[in-house]
């Protein structure tokens, strides 16, 4: 059985104030849309996210604020390691 998986308020607190941002890159912004859909739901990352997330999660550019999103985002995929 597959445990259920959601955003915490944390991460939750931290997408929201992501979208409000002006700052805040388009990456950034729809992995914390991502993030925060997930909140309290059972909703699972979409495959389209899921490429987003992991491209910035490889990135050595990438922010650490993309990054934290982009983790929460992954750790709530279905998809199982070692899929492509």
């Amino acid at each position: 059985m597959i445990k259920s998986k959601s955003t915490t308020k944390k991460v939750a607190s931290t997408a929201a104030k992501t979208l409000r941002s002006k700052t805040a890159s388009k990456r950034q912004k729809t992995l914390a849309a991502s993030v925060l859909s997930q909140c309290k739901t059972k909703k699972i990352t979409s495959e389209r996210v899921e490429k987003i997330a992991s491209n910035a999660l490889k990135s050595e550019t990438s922010a650490a604020l993309t990054k934290k999103l982009a983790g929460s985002a992954v750790s709530q995929s279905t998809k199982k390691r070692g899929e492509r």
